[in-house]
Protein backbone atom coordinates (compact mmCIF):
# COMPACT_ATOMS: atom_id res chain seq x y z
CA UNK A 1 0.00 0.00 0.00
CA UNK A 2 2.78 2.32 -0.07
CA UNK A 3 2.21 3.61 -3.67
CA UNK A 4 -0.89 5.79 -2.13
CA UNK A 5 0.98 7.20 1.21
CA UNK A 6 3.98 7.79 -1.70
CA UNK A 7 1.51 9.64 -3.93
CA UNK A 8 -0.27 11.45 -0.88
CA UNK A 9 2.93 12.58 0.35
CA UNK A 10 4.11 13.66 -3.18
CA UNK A 11 0.50 15.71 -3.64
CA UNK A 12 1.01 17.29 0.14
CA UNK A 13 4.36 17.62 1.00
CA UNK A 14 3.39 18.75 4.39
CA UNK A 15 1.88 15.78 5.66
CA UNK A 16 5.28 14.15 5.30
CA UNK A 17 6.04 13.68 8.96
CA UNK A 18 2.52 11.64 9.52
CA UNK A 19 3.17 9.20 7.12
CA UNK A 20 4.00 6.83 9.90
CA UNK A 21 0.74 7.40 11.95
CA UNK A 22 -1.14 6.90 8.65
CA UNK A 23 0.63 3.60 7.43
CA UNK A 24 -0.53 2.70 11.61
CA UNK A 25 -4.03 3.48 11.03
CA UNK A 26 -4.41 1.92 8.34
CA UNK A 27 -2.42 -1.66 9.97
CA UNK A 28 -5.12 -1.37 12.63
CA UNK A 29 -8.06 -0.42 10.92
CA UNK A 30 -6.66 -3.22 8.13
CA UNK A 31 -6.30 -6.19 11.27
CA UNK A 32 -9.95 -4.91 12.78
CA UNK A 33 -12.09 -5.26 9.38
CA UNK A 34 -10.30 -8.73 8.42
CA UNK A 35 -11.57 -9.70 11.80
CA UNK A 36 -15.14 -8.74 11.46
CA UNK A 37 -14.51 -5.61 13.46
CA UNK A 38 -16.28 -2.33 12.29
CA UNK A 39 -15.48 1.67 12.35
CA UNK A 40 -17.29 3.91 14.08
CA UNK A 41 -16.50 7.86 13.34
CA UNK A 42 -17.72 11.26 15.24
CA UNK A 43 -16.83 14.25 15.53
CA UNK A 44 -18.51 18.07 15.13
CA UNK A 45 -19.18 20.47 13.03
CA UNK A 46 -16.77 20.19 9.80
CA UNK A 47 -15.51 17.40 11.13
CA UNK A 48 -19.03 15.55 11.46
CA UNK A 49 -19.27 16.13 7.79
CA UNK A 50 -15.53 14.18 7.38
CA UNK A 51 -17.28 11.35 9.22
CA UNK A 52 -20.18 11.34 6.59
CA UNK A 53 -17.97 11.31 4.44
CA UNK A 54 -15.32 8.49 5.45
CA UNK A 55 -18.52 6.35 6.11
CA UNK A 56 -20.00 6.94 2.33
CA UNK A 57 -16.33 6.19 1.07
CA UNK A 58 -16.40 3.07 2.81
CA UNK A 59 -19.66 1.49 2.88
CA UNK A 60 -19.85 1.24 -0.96
CA UNK A 61 -17.38 1.11 -3.60
CA UNK A 62 -14.87 4.06 -3.78
CA UNK A 63 -12.15 3.90 -6.37
CA UNK A 64 -12.81 0.13 -7.33
CA UNK A 65 -15.65 -2.55 -8.28
CA UNK A 66 -16.88 -4.11 -5.52
CA UNK A 67 -18.86 -7.53 -6.28
CA UNK A 68 -20.18 -8.91 -3.33
CA UNK A 69 -19.06 -12.91 -2.49
CA UNK A 70 -20.09 -15.34 -5.20
CA UNK A 71 -21.51 -17.31 -1.84
CA UNK A 72 -23.82 -14.88 -1.24
CA UNK A 73 -24.75 -14.04 -4.48
CA UNK A 74 -25.86 -17.37 -5.20
CA UNK A 75 -28.29 -17.35 -1.72
CA UNK A 76 -29.80 -14.19 -2.76
CA UNK A 77 -30.61 -15.79 -6.55
CA UNK A 78 -31.88 -19.27 -4.48
CA UNK A 79 -34.21 -16.82 -2.94
CA UNK A 80 -35.93 -15.18 -5.59
CA UNK A 81 -34.96 -15.05 -9.15
CA UNK A 82 -35.64 -11.54 -10.09
CA UNK A 83 -35.66 -9.78 -7.38
CA UNK A 84 -32.57 -11.81 -5.92
CA UNK A 85 -30.67 -11.11 -9.67
CA UNK A 86 -31.31 -7.14 -8.88
CA UNK A 87 -29.08 -7.57 -5.90
CA UNK A 88 -26.44 -9.73 -7.14
CA UNK A 89 -25.74 -7.21 -9.39
CA UNK A 90 -26.75 -4.16 -7.82
CA UNK A 91 -25.21 -4.61 -4.57
CA UNK A 92 -21.46 -3.57 -3.81
CA UNK A 93 -19.19 -5.07 -1.34
CA UNK A 94 -19.27 -2.91 2.38
CA UNK A 95 -16.62 -2.13 4.74
CA UNK A 96 -18.40 -1.69 8.04
CA UNK A 97 -18.59 1.56 9.48
CA UNK A 98 -21.25 4.32 11.29
CA UNK A 99 -21.17 7.66 11.85
CA UNK A 100 -22.26 8.52 14.83
CA UNK A 101 -23.11 12.12 14.29
CA UNK A 102 -26.09 11.55 12.12
CA UNK A 103 -28.30 9.28 14.72
CA UNK A 104 -30.69 12.69 14.93
CA UNK A 105 -33.48 11.37 17.19
CA UNK A 106 -31.44 9.51 19.35
CA UNK A 107 -28.80 12.09 19.91
CA UNK A 108 -31.67 14.92 20.65
CA UNK A 109 -32.90 12.62 22.94
CA UNK A 110 -29.85 11.69 24.80
CA UNK A 111 -28.52 15.35 25.25
CA UNK A 112 -32.00 16.86 26.37
CA UNK A 113 -32.27 13.89 29.08
CA UNK A 114 -28.85 13.10 30.27
CA UNK A 115 -25.60 14.72 30.03
CA UNK A 116 -25.25 16.42 25.62
CA UNK A 117 -21.50 15.43 26.52
CA UNK A 118 -21.80 12.25 26.57
CA UNK A 119 -23.76 11.29 23.29
CA UNK A 120 -21.01 9.72 21.32
CA UNK A 121 -20.06 7.46 24.31
CA UNK A 122 -23.36 6.28 24.90
CA UNK A 123 -23.00 5.03 20.92
CA UNK A 124 -19.72 3.51 21.40
CA UNK A 125 -21.49 1.79 24.71
CA UNK A 126 -24.52 0.83 22.37
CA UNK A 127 -22.13 -0.30 18.90
CA UNK A 128 -18.78 -0.92 20.08
CA UNK A 129 -17.04 -4.43 20.07
CA UNK A 130 -14.13 -5.80 21.40
CA UNK A 131 -11.87 -5.36 17.99
CA UNK A 132 -13.72 -2.40 16.78
CA UNK A 133 -11.99 0.93 16.16
CA UNK A 134 -13.22 4.67 17.02
CA UNK A 135 -11.99 7.24 14.73
CA UNK A 136 -12.18 10.55 16.50
CA UNK A 137 -11.80 13.63 14.31
CA UNK A 138 -11.48 16.98 16.40
CA UNK A 139 -9.46 19.82 14.68
CA UNK A 140 -8.60 20.80 18.39
CA UNK A 141 -7.71 17.44 19.61
CA UNK A 142 -9.85 19.19 22.84
CA UNK A 143 -13.80 18.05 22.26
CA UNK A 144 -15.15 16.72 25.55
CA UNK A 145 -17.42 14.25 23.64
CA UNK A 146 -14.47 12.75 21.07
CA UNK A 147 -12.99 12.46 24.32
CA UNK A 148 -15.51 10.82 25.74
CA UNK A 149 -16.19 8.58 23.40
CA UNK A 150 -12.36 7.60 23.03
CA UNK A 151 -12.25 6.96 27.02
CA UNK A 152 -15.82 4.33 26.45
CA UNK A 153 -14.01 2.67 23.43
CA UNK A 154 -10.61 1.99 25.64
CA UNK A 155 -13.07 0.20 27.94
CA UNK A 156 -14.43 -1.89 25.88
CA UNK A 157 -11.24 -3.22 24.11
CA UNK A 158 -11.79 -0.99 20.82
CA UNK A 159 -9.10 0.56 19.32
CA UNK A 160 -8.90 4.66 18.97
CA UNK A 161 -7.45 6.88 16.57
CA UNK A 162 -7.49 10.51 16.53
CA UNK A 163 -7.25 12.87 13.57
CA UNK A 164 -6.52 16.20 15.04
CA UNK A 165 -4.17 19.54 14.68
CA UNK A 166 -0.26 19.73 15.30
CA UNK A 167 -0.91 21.07 18.64
CA UNK A 168 -0.85 18.86 22.22
CA UNK A 169 -4.25 17.89 22.88
CA UNK A 170 -6.19 15.87 25.42
CA UNK A 171 -7.11 13.02 22.61
CA UNK A 172 -3.40 12.14 22.66
CA UNK A 173 -4.00 10.33 26.10
CA UNK A 174 -6.99 8.68 24.93
CA UNK A 175 -5.85 7.30 21.69
CA UNK A 176 -3.57 4.39 20.20
CA UNK A 177 -2.77 6.17 17.16
CA UNK A 178 -3.03 10.16 16.95
CA UNK A 179 -2.65 11.22 13.43
CA UNK A 180 -1.59 15.23 13.70
CA UNK A 181 -1.56 17.51 11.13
CA UNK A 182 0.60 20.16 10.78
CA UNK A 183 -1.78 23.26 11.00
CA UNK A 184 -3.27 24.99 13.70
CA UNK A 185 -6.22 26.61 12.15
CA UNK A 186 -9.31 25.06 11.96
CA UNK A 187 -10.09 25.51 8.30
CA UNK A 188 -6.27 24.61 7.23
CA UNK A 189 -6.40 21.36 9.64
CA UNK A 190 -9.81 20.54 7.84
CA UNK A 191 -8.20 20.73 4.33
CA UNK A 192 -5.34 18.47 5.28
CA UNK A 193 -7.91 15.72 7.06
CA UNK A 194 -9.68 14.82 3.89
CA UNK A 195 -6.48 13.58 2.22
CA UNK A 196 -5.59 11.87 4.89
CA UNK A 197 -8.60 9.91 4.87
CA UNK A 198 -8.84 9.43 1.54
CA UNK A 199 -5.33 7.84 1.41
CA UNK A 200 -6.92 5.37 4.27
CA UNK A 201 -9.89 4.56 2.71
CA UNK A 202 -8.15 3.83 -0.74
CA UNK A 203 -5.85 1.78 0.75
CA UNK A 204 -8.76 -0.14 2.57
CA UNK A 205 -10.08 -0.88 -0.77
CA UNK A 206 -7.17 -2.25 -2.38
CA UNK A 207 -6.73 -4.38 0.44
CA UNK A 208 -9.79 -5.91 0.51
CA UNK A 209 -10.73 -5.77 -3.44
CA UNK A 210 -7.29 -6.36 -5.39
CA UNK A 211 -7.62 -5.73 -8.71
CA UNK A 212 -11.11 -4.57 -9.36
CA UNK A 213 -9.96 -1.32 -10.42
Amino acid sequence: MTEYLDSLIERYPCLKETKESISDAYSLLRQSIASNGKLLVCGNGGSSADADHIVGELMKAFCAKRPIPQALRQRLLSIDTDWGGILAEGLEGTIPAINLTQHTALTTAYANDRTPALVFAQQVLGYGQNGDVLLGISTSGNSQNVVFASIVAQAKGMKVISLTGEKPATLDRFSDISIKVPETETYKIQELHLPIYHCLCLMLEATFWPDLK
